[in-house]
This record gives C-alpha cells, structure tokens and sequence, in this order.
C-alpha cells in the first residue's frame, strides 16, 4: 500500500492536465493557407501534449497523403491547405485513435460535404467550435469518472499481500479503465453502423 500514491499522483496529475488544457480553438489556426510542412509543423507542435514518446509524431506528409488517398481529405488548392482542412485534420487525429478508417470515412464524408469551405455561416469552423466548445465539460466529467473508478480499483484487493499491492492496483485500474473503453468504443461502432450515411462518391458516380 506504501507504493500506491504514486499511482494516485499520476492518476491525479492526468486529470488535473487534462481539466486545464484547452483544444485547439479555431481563432488560433491561421487564416491564410498553409504548405504542407507548415501544416506538419503546427499541429505537432499544438497537439505535443498528447504524444506518449517525444520522437512520436502527430502528423506526417504520408498521413496527409494517405488521407487524401482515402477520401478523408479534400485535395490541397496548388498545395496550401486552408483553415477547413486543418479542422478535419483535427477531427482525424482525434478520431484515428479509436475508430477505423472506414468508419471516420462514413462519419466525416456528410460534414465534407455539408460544411467544408461552406459560406453560409455553418462551416467548419462553426461545426468545429460547438462540439470543442464541450471539451472542456467534457473532461471534468470524465475526470469525475476515473476518480470513481479509482476508488474502485483500490478496494479490489483488500486482503492481497503488501508487496503485490501497486501491482495488483495498477492491474485492477487497467482492467477497469479498459473496460471502459472497451464498451464506449462498441458503442460508438453501433452509433456509426446504425445511421443511413449517404452513398460515398465512388458509389454515386458507378451509378451514373
């Protein structure tokens, strides 16, 4: 049990980091078109706070290009990509780590459409600041949440030796944590295979 704060003072320290980080805003992407490696360059250096290695990379030129290749990406306009670009890059990034690229296809194809370099009033950035303007709610809640769950992981094992207890700890908050989100991913899976998405381009065009 001696060794357990130090996990209580990680476990504190992430949510304390992640109740005071703000996302990136839309007001803070640059108005003017970007080359790609200026591209690169921002958003490795506004998303760092998120990479587990320092030598790991949040967007690379392959990344961008395979994107396109995909269909997540809209092309470049004479290689500068523009504010909208930089939104679904950040909608990508956040996105590619949970979900497949076949399912981010079927959820962003629609907002492509509908609201990338739309001048209406509802484009991206429009679209981009409701659902970031949540963050931070977002993230008090789920800090709530692993504190719960932390409370949990510590009464598991009650009766366990005193030398396995970081470990046995450390396994039960894991577990739970992954359980978590084990379940939200399955969630969001139904949520995406349960909504009509329009046909893609591909699909549209071998119809014509």
């Amino acid at each position: 049990m001696e060794n357990f704060p130090s996990i209580q003072n990680i476990l504190n320290d992430f949510i304390n980091h992640m109740e005071e980080r703000q996302p990136i805003s839309a007001s803070d992407l640059p108005n003017i078109d970007l080359y790609m490696d200026q591209v690169t360059t921002f958003m490795n250096s506004h998303l760092e706070h998120s990479k587990r290695y320092p030598e790991d990379k949040i967007l690379t030129k392959t990344m961008i290009n395979n994107y396109a290749k995909s269909r997540l990406l809209p092309p470049p306009d004479k290689k500068k990509y523009s504010k909208d670009h930089m939104l679904l890059l950040i909608f990508i990034y956040y996105f590619k780590n949970i979900l497949s690229i076949t399912d981010i296809q079927k959820l962003l194809t629609p907002m492509t459409r509908r609201y990338f370099q739309n001048e209406d009033g509802t484009d991206m950035s429009w679209l981009y600041s409701h659902i970031m303007g949540q963050e931070p709610l977002q993230a008090k809640r789920i800090g709530e949440d692993i504190r719960r769950l932390s409370e949990d992981a510590l009464n598991i094992f009650p009766d366990a030796d005193a030398g396995d207890q970081e470990y046995l700890q450390l396994l039960s908050m894991v577990a739970l944590l992954s359980c978590d989100v084990y379940m939200k991913k399955q969630l969001i899976e139904k949520l995406i295979d349960s909504f009509d998405f329009p046909e893609n381009e591909t699909d549209e065009k071998k119809k014509r």
